[in-house]
């Protein structure tokens, strides 16, 4: 095992987590994500949570999270302890919001998104946010009903090490403003209650896609700001369908067939694992080839690669 595959401590046991959204079945996307974690996880002897993130909850479908549990379940997938849910967590992410108050780290921001739809894109891709709130609401945006609660960001650099992509580095003010963490509909924005979710599991380890490569300086900064620790980040490659989009509940993308062996074949080749020298004939075996198998440092170094024609 290389130093990029190794355990974060020989002191603190790993623990890892695969958090999906329940806005529509399990998809091949999700399933290479939910891969990787687990794969990493049991070549770590470490633990595996699954948190079902619903902090979005207009955009929840009905019987969603029961038909990603049982696919996973008939994937072979197993995770310790209770499944978790962020529509369960709200007093968690107050207090979260309450702490950086104390701080002034956060203020509200009355802008429409109309308002915001021309401000300029930076060098990751987003809009930045020019900070039109950040002095107090204007006379005109004072009297709107509502507001959203956005984080002062700083003009310093916010590093750390991916394990597949090495030293990422975003100066936030420059690349992406200050950001909000509640929205004006009062629901807490995903940036704030991954990062209280992830300390509260004690999370040390995150595998997780590559288009969420650069949120992850936003998350670190919100930790560092409430004394959370940082875990270990590891970014896989996302995957896109044959007009380059990325595979989403939301674009329509296939669930995974339950009981399909080959989709977990598929999703180890896409990671470039290597392939086992005879196909294994059940799921359970696939999974103990895994867990002997996994190397972090065989990652394709991509942020997005397509997905296989029949998955």
């Amino acid at each position: 095992m290389t130093d990029v595959d190794a355990a974060p401590s020989a002191r603190v046991r790993y623990r890892g987590r695969f958090a999906p959204s329940p806005t529509g079945p399990l998809h091949f996307g999700s399933l290479v994500a939910a891969v990787a974690s687990y794969a990493d996880a049991l070549a770590a002897g470490g633990e595996w949570l699954l948190r079902i993130e619903d902090v979005d909850m207009p955009r929840s479908r009905p019987g969603a999270e029961a038909a990603i549990l049982a696919t996973l379940e008939t994937l072979g997938f197993e995770w310790d302890g209770p499944v978790w849910r962020q529509s369960e967590r709200v007093a968690s992410y107050a207090d979260a919001l309450e702490r950086l108050l104390a701080q002034r780290l956060v203020y509200p921001c009355a802008c429409t998104r109309a308002e915001r739809a021309h401000d300029r894109v930076g060098r990751i891709g987003e809009r930045i946010y020019p900070g039109t709130c950040a002095n107090g609401l204007a006379a005109e945006r004072g009297t709107r009903p509502r507001a959203a609660m956005r984080v002062r960001t700083p003009a310093t650099p916010v590093a750390f090490v991916d394990r597949r992509f090495g030293a990422i580095e975003q100066v936030l003010a420059a690349d992406v403003g200050d950001f909000v963490v509640r929205r004006s509909d009062g629901l807490f924005a995903y940036q704030l209650a991954v990062v209280v979710d992830d300390a509260a599991q004690g999370i040390t380890d995150v595998v997780r896609g590559a288009d969420l490569l650069t949120s992850t300086p936003r998350q670190i900064f919100l930790q560092r700001a409430l004394g959370l620790p940082t875990p270990r980040y590891l970014h896989v490659p996302v995957a896109i369908d044959a007009h380059g989009h990325k595979l989403s509940k939301q674009s329509g993308a296939a669930a995974i067939q339950r009981g399909a062996l080959h989709s977990l074949i598929a999703a180890w080749h896409f990671l470039d694992q290597r392939t086992p020298d005879e196909h294994p004939a059940r799921i359970g075996e696939f999974w103990t080839w895994a867990r002997t198998n996994w190397r972090a440092a065989r990652l394709p170094p991509a942020l997005m690669l397509p997905a296989p024609a029949l998955v």
